[in-house]
């Protein structure tokens, strides 16, 4: 199967750092967040042919990447006009010819790939129950999970299961017929063409989508969130390291990710800190944040925030912030 991954969105709620970084590159417990999502994929033991990425934002930056890091064939789709999901995943259109796995990567989930080879089904939609149901589309079952509806932001619990963003399609015909009919149609919200209502149309056509469940869904695409999934790969998935190297008068509050050439002196670090290679913290404290490579902190104290490589943070406090290339932003 070909795996469709669509990354051309600007990641504005994480502004300044994504006008520099992707935002599925943006770092997470000290790795990519697109790398923790292809690591899923392989674990699942499917057979990925080709993964077709829909880019647009720092495209040449996504396009290195992923060609340097991942053993699969990729080919590249630039999305120039951003008119929502159901335009993005219509440009993989003329590359597909069997089932594929359509992957928004800047969230994180926990669940079983693997039953997208056994299920009996034309598709599968996984979904996590949530309270906040009115930020996302959800999805309405029968008895036996099957989708019956989808519905965008609904003002009324119609349901509580979230689309996470992560869909198996086996009848892929049905699914590109669904986009074309969906392009044809007015807009959706914003302008946009929503790929749910292309889902929408396979069932209304007779076909089986079936709603999966998954463990957990991280979010990444804001600080609070991206600071949440930090501290639960930290706690639950084994990413917490402590340094390697001494520590100079120093407390170190579990769980942290620290990576060798870091120095620490005369500093409080944690919890749920994620801190890159070649940092400097001294006569300062950090929590429940996220720093970059080379990135120096010093009599200051940097909480709740998402720091970028090379940054300073001198003699200030930092709190619910991003941080890149000198730029400081509330968190939105």
């Amino acid at each position: 199967m070909k795996v469709i991954v669509p990354l051309a969105g600007k990641g504005t709620r994480l502004l300044p750092l994504t006008k520099r970084v992707p935002k599925p590159l943006i770092h997470v417990a000290g790795r990519p967040v697109m790398d923790y999502v292809m690591d899923a994929v392989r674990g699942a033991g499917l057979e990925v042919d080709e993964i077709i990425v829909i880019t647009g934002h720092l495209k040449d930056v996504v396009e290195t990447y992923i060609t340097t890091h991942y053993d699969v064939p990729a080919r590249f789709v630039e999305q120039k006009t951003l008119d929502g999901t159901a335009g993005a995943i219509n440009l993989a259109r003329p590359y597909v010819d069997g089932p594929v796995l359509i992957i928004f990567v800047d969230t994180l989930f926990d669940t079983d790939l693997s039953i997208a080879k056994t299920l009996d089904a034309d598709g599968i939609i996984w979904a996590k129950e949530v309270e906040d149901y009115q930020r996302f589309g959800v999805i309405v079952t029968d008895a036996k999970g099957y989708m019956t509806r989808i519905v965008e932001k609904p003002s009324t619990p119609v349901s509580r299961l979230a689309n996470i963003g992560l869909q198996y399609v086996r009848d892929w015909e049905m699914l590109f017929e669904g986009i074309a009919h969906v392009l044809q149609s007015p807009p959706g919200k914003g302008g946009e063409f929503y790929l749910t209502d292309a889902f929408q149309y396979m069932v209304d056509h007779g076909r089986r989508l079936f709603t999966a469940s998954v463990r957990g869904w991280y979010d990444c695409g804001k600080v609070d969130t991206l600071l949440e999934t930090n501290r639960y790969l930290l706690e639950h998935a084994g990413r917490a390291r402590t340094p390697a190297g001494p520590c100079q008068r120093c407390t170190i509050v579990p769980p942290v990710y620290i990576e060798d050439g870091v120095t620490i002196r005369d500093a409080t670090v944690g919890p749920n800190v994620a801190i890159e290679q070649g940092s400097f913290v001294a006569d300062s404290t950090v929590t429940n944040s996220i720093l970059g490579r080379n990135v120096r902190v010093v009599g200051g104290t940097v909480r709740d925030s998402v720091v970028g490589d090379d940054q300073k943070v001198e003699g200030k406090i930092v709190e619910q912030s991003v941080l890149d290339a000198g730029e400081l932003a509330a968190a939105k």
